[in-house]
């Protein structure tokens, strides 16, 4: 995906930037009850029975604002994400063409647009991972109350989260589970950008390009994108959720320890609790993303072509 109006590197960067943070926040807001009950499953999958368990008990323990928590930082994990994931891209895109030898992005294959998409979320994982491990924090106090694991309230601010963080842990604390967050990150937006390309091609009538694409077909091709993301890397986000939750309550070991350890203990099963309000959440809300992003970058292309 490249924009055919703007030419300089710069402005392509600003067009994708400001069409990823859009996406973001188009993301977040279709989706966010889903992804708080995602996390409570995947840091504490024997207090719910499942899916719909997890919703009623959130619902009737903490309110309709209960399956809310952690939306602010989860608006700014997501917009600060999407903006440098898709102003990357776009360059990541330049430097793969480059290597390859291609003359134009709009040669690459669908499978090579995939390598630079794994390519820019190197990127984007560093802006994610401060503003995702205050949004976790936050979805599962609850339970870190209920298990006395931490002294912070029910209800309480990202702010205060934050400082709590830096309080007690320094700056370095607000990159807890960088690793598990590469981890998933590179070989998830491989299949992200290959299935919503892929998709995308296939979807195509014949005699029209890609981006002359209407709004279903990309919801779809974007929706598609998402869920082959969580299933591909779903037990990865599991071990990241556990380590960023439960370091609130002391310094957690490593990915592959914990990781043994959650085999050992409770079995392969545990790693894919919560899986089913993730997939559930990942075709709408990345079908709003995709389309929020093509749309609000097709209205920036038109109105700087026009400058």
């Amino acid at each position: 995906m490249v924009n055919k109006c703007a030419t300089h590197p710069v402005i392509d960067a600003f067009i994708n930037m400001t069409a990823g943070a859009a996406g973001g926040v188009a993301c977040v807001l279709s989706g966010q009850p889903f992804d708080t009950v995602k996390v409570k499953m995947q840091t504490f999958p024997h207090l719910y029975r499942g899916f719909l368990d997890c919703s009623l008990r959130t619902y009737r323990q903490e309110g309709l604002l209960g399956l809310f928590q952690g939306t602010g930082p989860a608006l700014l994990a997501n917009v600060a994400e999407n903006a440098v994931l898709f102003a990357c891209y776009g360059t990541c895109q330049h430097i793969t063409s480059g290597l390859l030898g291609l003359d134009k992005v709009t040669e690459l294959s669908d499978l090579q647009n995939a390598v630079a998409g794994s390519m820019a979320s190197v990127f984007s994982s560093l802006v994610l991972c401060p503003t995702e491990l205050v949004k976790c924090r936050m979805q599962a106090l609850h339970e870190m109350r209920k298990e006395g694991r931490t002294s912070l309230a029910s209800r309480v601010s990202a702010y205060a989260v934050m400082k709590s963080i830096l309080k007690q842990e320094g700056p370095m604390g607000l990159f807890e589970g960088m690793t598990s967050t590469w981890l998933r990150e590179v070989p998830g937006y491989f299949f992200f950008f290959g299935g919503y390309e892929i998709c995308r091609s296939f979807l195509t009538r014949p005699g029209h390009s890609k981006d002359e694409m209407d709004a279903t077909r990309l919801v779809i091709s974007g929706g598609v994108g998402g869920a082959l993301f969580w299933l591909a890397v779903y037990p990865i986000d599991s071990v990241k959720s556990r380590i960023q939750v439960l370091s609130m309550s002391g310094k957690q070991a490593g990915f592959l320890v914990t990781l043994a350890k959650i085999i050992r203990t409770e079995g392969f099963v545990a790693l894919y609790s919560g899986l089913t309000p993730t997939v559930l959440r990942a075709f709408p809300s990345n079908g709003a993303l995709f389309l929020a992003y093509e749309l609000t970058k097709q209205a920036l292309s038109r109105q700087i072509s026009n400058t």
